[in-house]
């Protein structure tokens, strides 16, 4: 056996480990239970497709290989240049990794004694969450790469073990007379556009400096000054009319009259269009066939020039591409630990028009006639194109529901951190893909809980925003039909959170119709009080947890149907049982003549339909006083 003594050895059982000798240690010991902070990164500089980026050494890694979104970031078209990849396996330390294909590229190791270059076959994984590239155990043993732990931390490539590569420290020291012009441009970038960003308080200062360099990477997808508005690629909306030439007059309406007040402000909002490419000025000999006067809306001493594309918009060619429920969608943010909102700066106006199209979108004012090159807001098929276009761009996202859109408001949503970094990157990645450009004053990164769409939202719970609420609470009285339609819409918007909300409501609704001479008496003014207080009132609904059991709980009188969703959950180690939400709705004239175990089974029968998404798959349990039902 002490012929072999100088190979190397394992103990197979066989060896004397009588003898035992305490090793050296290369570095000062850290104190008891501190042993995890003595180690360092194995990550260095490279050169790749002429771009300096970090890589991974790693030894444990059984092959080289890169994540898919962080190839994207440093070589966009890398999918043009993949290589098959065979049915072999791959998996992590706890996931199976899904390979997409082979990207073959060179490999520089910069040093002052003359450069390195080798040759790597990087597998691409579909969910691999790096970011860096991984050089694995097998390049590592195909050029003789050494890692050496000493004193001076530094590896070797191939024979020559003069020539000596450093890595980098985990935390890169910073100063004013050294820096890197990758720091020096991630500080810029935090200072001048990360700030405007709202980032939770609660994230440490490690995930803060993850997240900086993670929106730094994907920096070509927020809006700047130089360039503020995206130009969409590959979903080009168009407009269909249901009429041919010639066009009606409704359809070439002169410019609306306007004050000086208002007209100065016209000529501001057409002169910032301009500036940003999103419309032109027809010339003198063009053709004009269709034409859509503007006005001026005034709030707050603000102005907004809007097209009334009323006209149009009833000669168009409705889309019917389904606008998904808010409140289902908020749901999909059930149980998430981190969530993080975002918005599309103008949104509808980075949606390039076709050029057929263009023509039915020339606006009148004042001074001339112009052209939309972008999709202008107020137009009939507007929200469904966005919508269409964000779900074709991120379907994977939506599908696997840790990503929801609503239109432009897009929001992501996770357990952990290491997720959460993950799927931002992942969004982020496709929503740069297509040129589209991400607001960051709107941003907002890793809260528990935010307010979103009208409604403050945590993983746990689902609430009304006070915010928008007490902005309707100081206004008078409605004072006819038209104000309390506008009161009933804000209201039944949140009919989810307030129970019995159509039988509160039902004496304002009445008052709406077309038959009902317009007077507010006391049980009027009593509904719109009830309904008021009602909304600054309204208790957090849970988010639901579709593994557990749900309660529904119905009732039907004389006012109406009403059926709430309960569930018992685990909240701060209790058990809390509360409304996740209620619906609610007046009898018809034909219902009036049933009978109590006839309206409470009518009631039974319309809240599972009403409340299908809820209930489809899981165990619920019924809950009535009436006799009748309990007995089917």
């Amino acid at each position: 056996m002490e012929s072999y003594s100088h190979l190397p050895q394992l103990s197979n059982g066989q060896l004397d480990l009588s003898k035992v000798q305490d090793a050296q240690l290369m570095k000062t010991k850290p104190n008891r239970g501190k042993g995890y902070t003595a180690g360092n990164s194995c990550i260095t500089e490279v050169v790749i497709d002429n771009k300096p980026t970090k890589p991974l050494l790693d030894p444990g890694a059984f092959c080289s290989c890169v994540g898919k979104s962080f190839l994207k970031t440093c070589v966009p078209n890398f999918e043009d240049q993949l290589l098959p990849i065979d049915g072999i396996k791959f998996n992590s330390a706890s996931n199976p990794m899904k390979a997409l294909g082979i990207f073959e590229t060179n490999v520089i190791f910069p040093h002052i004694n003359g450069n390195l270059r080798i040759t790597v076959e990087f597998v691409v994984m579909e969910n691999c969450s790096s970011t860096h590239f991984i050089l694995g155990n097998d390049y590592l043993i195909m050029y003789g790469i050494d890692l050496h732990n000493n004193k001076d931390r530094y590896f070797t490539i191939g024979d020559n073990k003069r020539q000596k590569f450093a890595f980098l420290p985990f935390k890169r020291q910073i100063t004013v007379n050294k820096v890197s012009p990758v720091n020096l441009e991630l500080e810029k970038f935090k200072s001048e556009q990360l700030n405007e960003a709202e980032i939770s308080l609660h994230l440490t200062d490690k995930q803060e400096n993850e997240l900086s360099s993670l929106l730094y990477d994907h920096r070509g997808a927020f809006a700047t000054d130089k360039e503020p508005l995206g130009a969409i690629i590959g979903h080009e909306v168009d407009i269909i009319l249901n009429i041919e030439r010639p066009y009606p007059p409704l359809l070439r309406r002169p410019a609306y009259p306007a004050s000086p007040k208002s007209r100065e402000a016209l000529e501001i909002h057409i002169k910032e269009l301009l500036d940003l490419g999103v419309i032109r000025k027809v010339g003198h000999n063009e053709e004009v066939e269709i034409t859509t006067p503007v006005i001026v809306a005034w709030h707050n001493g603000k102005s907004r020039m809007v097209g009334d594309f009323r006209a149009l918009n009833t000669y168009t060619v409705p889309d019917r591409y389904p606008i998904p429920k808010i409140q289902i969608a908020l749901t999909q943010i059930s149980q998430a630990v981190y969530i993080t909102t975002m918005d599309a700066l103008k949104g509808f106006h980075q949606n390039v028009v076709t050029p057929r199209a263009r023509k039915y979108l020339r606006i009148i004012v004042h001074c001339g006639v112009y052209e939309y090159f972008r999709m202008p807001f107020a137009i009939k098929n507007a929200p469904s194109h966005f919508q269409r276009m964000m779900n074709e761009i991120l379907p994977e996202e939506i599908s696997k529901g840790w990503l929801t859109i609503y239109i432009d408001d897009i929001i992501v949503c996770s357990k952990t951190w290491e997720e959460h970094i993950y799927r931002l990157s992942r969004a982020l990645t496709k929503i740069q893909s297509v040129n589209m450009k991400i607001s960051l004053k709107k941003f907002h990164f890793g809260f528990k809980e935010l307010k979103e769409l009208g409604h403050a939202v945590s993983g746990l719970s689902l609430g009304i925003d006070k915010n928008k609420v007490s902005a309707v609470l100081p206004k008078p009285m409605p004072q006819n039909k038209k104000e309390i339609q506008s009161f009933l819409g804000f209201s039944g918007y949140y009919r989810q959170h307030i129970k019995d909300s159509a039988s509160i409501a039902r004496p304002l609704y009445e008052l709406c119709d077309k038959d009902t001479v317009f007077e507010m008496t006391v049980e009027t003014v009593k509904a719109c009080e009830s309904l008021r207080e009602s909304l600054t009132t309204a208790s957090l609904s849970l988010m639901p947890d579709f593994k557990l059991p749900i309660k529904l709980y119905i009732d039907a009188s004389g006012d109406g149907l009403g059926a709430v969703l309960h569930q018992v959950q685990i909240i701060h180690d209790k058990p809390v049982e509360g409304p996740i939400c209620f619906i609610s709705r007046q009898i018809k004239p034909t219902e009036a003549r049933y009978g109590d175990s006839q309206m409470e089974c009518l009631c039974l029968v319309w809240a599972l339909q009403k409340l299908n998404y809820f209930l489809e798959g899981c165990v619920f349990e019924v809950i009535t006083d009436c006799t009748a039902v309990k007995s089917f």
